[in-house]
């Protein structure tokens, strides 16, 4: 009884097979244009064909779009670039100066040290509270700069 049911899927293996084999085989299309003639053929592999342009021209290639300072930051957080900044791309590239995330002062920042402070300033950017920072929320989360000193008259 095994032997004969082994033989039956052995035999229904090999019809698989055949029939995909036979699908499978290449066939000459109907109505193909002939294959290019030998002269046409270039001599020798470094010739390469000659076409004039004449006065055409193509495309204008693309111009890049100069950011400002604060759309280059902004794009900096904005990972996928969909205009809006999750917590978790905040959280992703966000390093603020060590010693003031360092809270107790032990020289060890701490995962829950880093995090605790850069939610803080996450959650007070968000102003309407939708868990995203649009451009303009953003834009509040800048760093002070100091004031230039000016230059001097000597």
């Amino acid at each position: 009884m095994r032997q004969t049911v082994l033989g039956v899927f052995v035999g229904l293996i090999l019809a698989g097979v055949g029939v995909f084999w036979w699908q499978g085989r290449a066939q000459v299309e109907v109505n193909a244009p002939p294959p290019p003639a030998a002269e046409n053929i270039a001599k020798t592999p470094d010739e390469l064909p000659q076409a004039d342009p004449g006065e055409l021209t193509g495309p204008a290639p693309p111009e890049a779009s100069e950011l400002t300072r604060e759309e280059k930051r902004f794009f900096r957080y904005d990972r996928n670039r969909d205009r809006k900044i999750t917590r978790n791309e905040m959280l992703s590239s966000r390093s603020d100066a060590f010693r003031k995330l360092d809270v107790d002062g032990n020289n060890l920042l701490t995962f829950e040290e880093w995090a605790v402070t850069t939610a803080q300033r996450f959650d007070g950017a968000d102003a309407d509270r939708n868990g995203e920072l649009s451009p303009k929320e953003f834009a509040t989360t800048a760093p002070k700069r100091p004031a230039r000193k000016p230059a001097c008259r000597c």
